[in-house]
């Protein structure tokens, strides 16, 4: 298979890892192979199969649009850490991992620590102690452990070896809560997982009033019939709302012709669907809970991921915005998402899709959440590898943006 025809088999994705406070460390890169048995590459163990997409990646992407200004974590073959084939990237914003299956041998301490001289930090990854592995130990800066690889008394017990070294501990497979908690007990510094993106509790207690106000809010913005005096009335009502929706539209980002002074001037210049869209994006960003900014990032991009696929899927762009940015609502606000959804006036093919993944928005919102942990259902015939990771990219970069300008 020629590099472009590899290059072009390779699907990118990314896990965000958080610290203790739940604020985002970094992202993982993940690069996946959608056509194993034609190119022979599993999750792309191959040196030649992991130099060509990086580079592919690196060059003609740009790193910088899918990891913004955090750390990216990549897995490395030996041919890397051995300098056989030379990195596209310096140490500024990569972490270097070694991966489980490499031998660990005098060559590869050696470049290791040549890597670490050079200012690049060091992770060890899906990591077992064994003492052959203590001068590699040395010279890291973190270790990933893979909770289902490891029994609990088994995990304290590496725990407690390895912050003998130094080193940060960075938990992968978090899915739970609970887990996330029990590895904040034991000493872990990171955490990798998509617990973040599930309730934490799920209760009979009543919502706080911010987030109540905020649910109307919602409701309002999505009624079918709003008009624009009534959206007019319903932002303004909301300071906060109102200035950063303002500032939203007159930065660079819409490169309006004229200053825009009011709502309904905002509607007459954009259109009603714009403003609602933005007035929903900036409500969610509001709404404050653990993780709540990684949050607002997923729904960002899924919203736009989804939009940018929905075609392909047989779907309409806008309704596919407005499901990717309602699918954390659960976790935003820390209660079931059939009891959020049964009040909102969204359209039930949306809520179907929410609720039971049914319909081909349902079918839309499982791709983009599988794309998201690194695999892929099946394809419809008209989407190609490319295609995804266009998308991909695209809505990266446009969450860093839309965030950037909603601050």
């Amino acid at each position: 298979m020629s590099s472009d025809s590899l290059a072009n088999s390779i699907f990118l994705a990314r896990q965000p890892i958080f610290d203790n406070n739940l604020a985002l460390f970094a992202y993982e890169l993940l690069f996946r192979s959608n056509q194993t048995n034609q190119s022979g590459v599993d999750d792309i163990n191959g040196d030649s199969a992991t130099s060509q997409v990086i580079n592919h990646t690196f060059l003609e992407f740009g790193i910088e649009r899918v990891l913004g200004d955090k750390l990216g974590f990549i897995n490395l073959t030996r041919a890397f850490l051995t300098g056989e084939i030379s990195l596209p990237f310096d140490h500024k914003n990569i972490v270097l991992e070694v991966l489980e299956d490499i031998e660990i041998d005098d060559e590869i301490v050696q470049s290791v620590t040549h890597f670490s001289e050079q200012g690049f930090t060091i992770a060890l990854d899906d990591f077992i102690y064994h003492e052959d592995f203590k001068p590699l130990v040395d010279v890291a800066d973190i270790i990933k452990i893979d909770l289902l690889a490891l029994t609990d008394e088994e995990l304290a017990e590496h725990v407690n070896i390895l912050k003998g070294f130094g080193v940060k501990l960075l938990a992968e497979k978090v899915e739970t809560e609970a887990q996330f908690q029990r590895c904040k007990e034991l000493g872990f510094d990171y955490y990798q997982g998509y617990f973040f993106c599930k309730p934490t509790i799920i209760d009979d207690k009543p919502l706080p009033d911010n987030k109540i106000a905020a649910l109307h809010l919602l409701s309002e913005l999505q009624r079918a019939d709003i008009n624009i005096t009534e959206i007019d009335g319903l932002i303004k009502q909301d300071v906060s709302l109102s200035f950063k929706l303002l500032r939203c539209l007159n930065s660079a980002s819409f490169a309006l012709s004229k200053r825009v002074l009011s709502i309904k001037q905002a509607v007459i210049c954009l259109g009603l669907d714009a403003v609602k869209s933005w007035a929903t994006i900036i409500a969610f960003s509001n709404i404050d809970t653990p993780a709540s900014t990684e949050l607002l990032t997923t729904a960002l991009v899924r919203a736009k991921m989804a939009e940018v696929l929905a075609p392909a899927f047989g779907c309409n762009s806008e309704t596919a915005f407005m499901l990717g940015l309602f699918s954390v609502s659960d976790a935003l606000f820390n209660k079931p998402m059939q009891e959020l959804l049964a009040p909102l006036p969204i359209a039930d093919t949306i809520k179907l899709a929410l609720l039971d993944a049914e319909g081909p928005l349902g079918k839309l919102l499982m791709f983009v959440r599988t794309h998201e942990r690194g695999s892929l259902t099946v394809m419809p015939k008209s989407l190609s590898i490319p295609d995804i990771n266009q998308a991909f990219i695209t809505a990266t970069d446009w969450a860093n943006h839309s965030l950037e300008t909603i601050k």
